[in-house]
């Protein structure tokens, strides 16, 4: 079961059960079961739509963006109109008796009594089903921190050896030396993107966000050493719109990067070609694309990495955006057409660091 379904499901036997509870208690109080499930069958609708009008509606865009006073606006609007539909709905479909529940004779549909009884009801609904959905809430994300944590130096050592393995570094150096017998003007420049790169995995890959920029500088830094052992055969055709501002997680792209890379298939000339889109033109998200030349999926390495069967760096890079960015984050592997390529959607700036 998917992961919304499962939360459908949550939501109605929530509904369900706290439906029978008031029936039954309602019945119990008035001996008449049958006006308190017709008198919850009126007023349950106007439960739901006032909960999730203000679960889903108000608190995301009112509260969480601190706009106090528009929230308090919006949710005693909403609750005093869900009142009166709640009055008007039970007088002509329940019972012209108004309000049973009390205990004088009320003769006035909308007296102030009757309308602030009803009201506080739809309020204390809302504060209900909000205090169950804001404690959800902060254990769901104090669970995935607690899992980041722990998963972190985890993920710090996976890389390390997913990509800056000893054969890295040792065709570097081996071209780097090749370089300086040479006396080419390349070696001090090589020197240099290596020692970037290095401080960059060592150091700044334990902070819990980079800027854009130096993720970037980091990947092109990559990208140059590596055309120093494939020399002309390695294309790489990075195109990028759009402002570099805004934070991510390190090492975040770097091992889609790799992997085109390490299991691109050469052309027919040898030649090894890599397209890289990085665009951050939308509102806050950053859209990075890449691609290469493939095998076909039953002998692509690179969709078995992908797919958690192989491959501790993109392993567990994908699981670092489930537990970063939860439903906020778009993943997807195309293989088709002859080409291997990544889309990812990713939110700049994350809420959980």
């Amino acid at each position: 079961m998917s992961n919304q379904k499962r939360i459908i499901l949550y939501h109605v036997i929530f509904w369900l059960g706290y439906f029978t509870f008031n029936s039954v208690r309602w019945g119990h109080y008035f001996s008449d079961y049958i006006y308190s499930i017709k008198s919850n069958l009126v007023e349950f609708p106007i439960h739901i739509v006032l909960v999730y009008f203000h679960l889903y509606w108000l608190v995301p865009k009112l509260l969480t963006t601190k706009k106090y006073v528009w929230y308090g606006v919006g949710i005693f609007s909403a609750t005093l109109i869900m009142s009166l539909v709640k009055i008007i709905l039970t007088y002509y479909l329940v019972t012209t008796d108004i309000w049973p529940e009390s205990a004088y004779k009320e003769t006035n549909l909308f007296g102030i009594s009757y309308l602030l009884s009803v009201f506080v009801g739809e309020l204390y609904i809302v504060g209900l089903t909000a205090a169950i959905k804001f404690t959800i809430d902060r254990i769901r994300e104090r669970d995935a921190q607690r899992e980041l944590e722990k998963n972190s130096l985890e993920t710090e050592l996976a890389y390390l050896k997913s990509q800056i393995q000893p054969h890295f570094f040792f065709n570097t150096l081996n071209s780097l030396y090749a370089l300086t017998l040479d006396k080419s003007e390349l070696a001090p420049n090589t020197i240099l993107k290596l020692s970037n790169m290095m401080s960059f995995v060592i150091y700044r890959a334990k902070a819990n966000v980079v800027s854009l920029m130096e993720t970037v500088t980091h990947m092109k830094n990559y990208i140059e050493l590596e055309k120093i052992r494939f020399g002309d055969k390695l294309n790489v055709d990075l195109q990028i719109s759009g402002q570099l501002e805004g934070q991510i997680p390190p090492l975040i792209l770097s091992p889609f990067l790799e992997n085109s890379i390490k299991h691109g298939e050469k052309s027919e000339d040898g030649s090894l070609d890599i397209q890289i889109q990085l665009d951050v033109s939308d509102a806050n998200i950053l859209h990075f694309q890449i691609s290469n030349q493939t095998k076909t999926i039953d002998d692509s390495t690179a969709v078995k990495q992908l797919n958690g069967n192989e491959g501790i760096g993109l392993t567990n890079t994908i699981r670092r955006l489930k537990l970063l960015y939860q439903d906020e984050y778009d993943l997807k592997i195309d293989d088709s057409n002859g080409k291997y390529r990544v889309d990812l959607k990713i939110p700049l700036n994350p809420k959980m660091l």
